[in-house]
């Protein structure tokens, strides 16, 4: 019992956090800019630790389930985790591209980073590495056509008939999702799977994978209570960290790139791990499902807050935004359509995350 306590020790210490914070709340907004910031910082770091004993219990119920199961169980976690901050987050003065600026963020975090330093870092130790090619294609064109619905084509629509596009959005993401899941859990499940050699399969096991003795009950219990905590954890980071960063001239998007970053954390320990252990199937599953996920299930959800509310979101990605994205899904297309992975095409996508990173510092 008590080694199990200990286990879900990252849970106790967010409990801790989100105590203490609305505890000091309000001393804190009177102190300062720094201690602000400091706090703001903590728990952001509380709400990662409090992600990865999510992610841990979502891997627990994958083991059991399987691919192509168990990488969508992963992905639906994190971004159970991101809509959950999001909707905390724009319940208080937040920037109305924050949902946009998010998903996009995620995405470049997603195929850029995640599937970038896997591919290299994997391709570095293991040369070229095999995954099922079907996959990288399925989710590549669901992926811009998700995006491209919800992300592009608005700069287009009239303001006065946001809500009627709003509202087909909804309905456009539900029944490709509902299609995607369809075909992913039945007749084309094998798209998303891998059949490793047996030598494989023994030497290609990750070093750390979860005890799937755990009874499934538990990891699904401990996953309803991280969310919770997770969700009262960021409705005190949202206020602290926007009264820390106002008027310090930070860029625009760094909120949206935190709360992404918040939610792919888990999945980047997993994602290296695989690719460490030369299971490239995960990565790809992982990073590509991830995005699509946070696309297609982030978009109606938030969309429908903006009907509800009345308030529009700003959805439509910016020009910069939109090459981005563009040149990632060309490079992700190209990349993905051999059935192996290698090191140079992992460093094209993590130089385009680099580039990312620069252009969200100089506030593009």
């Amino acid at each position: 019992m008590l080694l199990s306590l200990l286990k879900e020790r990252f849970l106790f210490v967010g409990l801790a956090a989100a105590i203490l914070a609305y505890a000091t709340e309000h001393s804190l907004l009177e102190m300062g800019r720094l201690p602000v910031l400091i706090a703001a910082f903590a728990l952001v770091a509380a709400i990662i630790l409090v992600s990865t004993r999510i992610a841990h219990h979502a891997e627990i119920l994958a083991s059991k389930v399987g691919d192509p199961y168990g990488t969508m169980i992963l992905t639906l976690a994190a971004v159970l985790v991101e809509v959950v901050v999001l909707a905390i987050m724009m319940q208080g003065e937040s920037s109305p591209t924050l949902v946009r600026d998010t998903i996009y963020a995620a995405v470049m975090l997603d195929i850029n980073g995640i599937l970038g330093l896997a591919a290299l870092l994997g391709g570095i130790r293991h040369g070229e590495q095999p995954y099922n090619d079907d996959s990288g294609k399925t989710y590549g064109v669901m992926i811009l056509t998700a995006m491209g619905i919800s992300m592009v084509v608005p700069e287009f629509v009239p303001r006065e008939s946001w809500h009627v596009y709003s509202a087909f959005t909804i309905g456009a993401m539900i029944a490709l999702y509902g299609v995607f899941l369809r075909m992913q859990v039945g007749p084309h499940s094998y798209f998303f799977s891998y059949a490793y050699p047996r030598a494989e399969r023994k030497e290609g096991l990750p070093s750390k994978a979860p005890d799937d003795s755990e009874p499934a009950t538990l990891s699904i219990v401990i996953i309803v209570i991280g969310v919770a905590l997770i969700g009262a954890l960021a409705e005190v980071m949202s206020v602290l960290l926007g009264a820390g960063l106002k008027g310090t001239g930070a860029p625009p998007a760094l909120m949206a790139v935190i709360v992404a970053a918040i939610s792919a954390a888990p999945e980047i320990l997993t994602a290296l791990r695989a690719a460490l252990a030369n299971r490239m199937q995960s990565v790809v599953n992982i990073a590509m499902g991830a995005s699509l996920s946070t696309v297609i299930l982030t978009v109606p959800v938030m969309e429908a807050i903006a009907l509800y509310t009345g308030q529009p979101f700003v959805m439509a990605m910016s020009p910069t935004q939109t090459v981005m994205v563009t040149i990632t899904l060309i490079a992700a297309a190209i990349n993905l359509n051999d059935g192996e992975t290698n090191a140079i095409e992992g460093m094209t996508h993590f130089i385009l995350f680099a580039t990312f990173v620069m252009l969200t510092m100089i506030g593009l």
